[in-house]
């Protein structure tokens, strides 16, 4: 087997096209915004999404727009997370759109706008239970009647974000409740403008990766028109149940890791214990001399039981900075010094390997 110097993570640009595809022709009425933040704005990721089919790409940090545009990236740019008032003028130059909730926001957002000599649309984010950000639903007409003033901004629409913090499964009902605020938000604004509408389409954004089972069964409430969607696209996983979407790619991205130590060794330490590098007091199950195998990565590179290892007879045992203890016991084949180990990450863990600066990514594919 081939040897590896560090470790490598191996991204399937093909199994990310044929899953935004997937998603995209699945859901004819909902337009897909494809987020490649867990790739920290990969322009690779971000181009297999658009040949997909997704109508714009999504990022948290306006570092990896401008990366994608510098890149030659050609796609609407949502801004994910709200800027920061002092971020309002980077945030005008580099986004297309830009998710708010908060008024102060705006107001700066707005004059950047003017100091630009231009109009940015904003998406107002709206919480219907996650408690994440988002206005309460009956603080949104008086956030809209003072951002409808704002001379430079255009409301986009409005949405809201599910699953993330407060594990809040997207329903019917929670969704159904976005809808009815949309349908008020629509009315207001258009009061607002004398009763012009202003032609454009309002956005009704139903959330992330979470909503996209709902969307999938048919039971997405009529008026959800848009959803922002990068896990499982990329992972092919759903984010309720982390259970496989049928259809879709499960190994688009893969994490190979080479061996630095292999041998047999007792299952439990001999002497005192305290406590590990990281503040905890581990735990030993006495299974007596086990062959084990060392990794050249870490918890700097990955989040440990965030790693899945392709052969179901090695175990990850834990990890410290910078090595990975594996249990291989009952792997296929003892690994050589330098044969990697492959592992299929979850989404923490790919966030990780991808911030890591000691962690190589190789694109194929394409």
């Amino acid at each position: 087997m081939t040897q590896l110097a560090q470790a490598t993570v191996t991204v399937d640009l093909a199994k990310i096209t044929a899953n935004a595809r997937t998603v995209c022709d699945a859901l004819p009425g909902i337009e897909i915004i494809g987020v490649t933040k867990v790739t920290c704005g990969s322009p690779q990721v971000a181009r297999a999404m658009l040949a997909g089919g997704v109508a714009g790409i999504g990022e948290s940090r306006l570092e990896n727009i401008a990366r994608l545009r510098v890149a030659g990236i050609d796609a609407p740019f949502w801004l994910l997370r709200a800027p920061t008032p002092a971020l309002a003028e980077e945030t005008v130059r580099l986004a297309d759109l830009s998710l708010v909730s908060a008024h102060v926001t705006a107001e700066a957002l707005d004059e950047a706008a003017r100091r630009l000599n231009t109009r940015h649309r904003i998406l107002v984010m709206v919480d219907v239970g996650d408690l994440r950000e988002g206005l309460l639903p009956d603080e949104l007409a008086g956030f809209l009647e003072r951002v409808a003033a704002l001379a430079h901004i255009d409301i986009a629409g409005i949405g809201t974000s599910l699953t993330c913090y407060g594990a809040v499964v997207p329903s019917q009902e929670n969704l159904g409740e976005l809808v009815e605020l949309a349908e008020g938000a629509r009315s207001h604004i258009a009061a607002q403008r004398d009763g012009r509408s202003g032609g454009e389409r309002f956005i009704v954004s139903g959330g992330m990766s979470s909503s996209l089972e709902l969307a999938l069964l048919g039971r997405m409430p009529a008026g959800v028109d848009n959803l922002r969607v990068g896990e499982s696209i990329l992972l092919g996983l759903s984010t309720v149940t982390r259970r496989p979407i049928p259809g879709l790619h499960t190994g688009a991205i893969v994490l190979d890791a080479p061996v630095i130590e292999c041998g047999r060794k007792p299952s439990t330490p001999r002497g005192e214990i305290a406590q590990d590098a990281f503040g905890r007091r581990p735990v030993f199950e006495d299974r007596g001399e086990r062959w084990r195998a060392i990794c050249a990565i870490g918890r700097q590179d990955v989040v440990p039981r965030g790693i899945r290892p392709v052969d179901p007879g090695i175990e990850v045992l834990g990890a410290s900075s910078d090595h990975l203890v594996l249990d291989i016991e009952d792997a296929t084949s003892r690994p050589a010094i330098g044969e990697p180990i492959r592992f299929s990450p979850d989404y923490s863990a790919t966030l990780r390997l991808f911030t890591s600066p000691y962690v190589k990514v190789d694109y194929v594919g394409a």
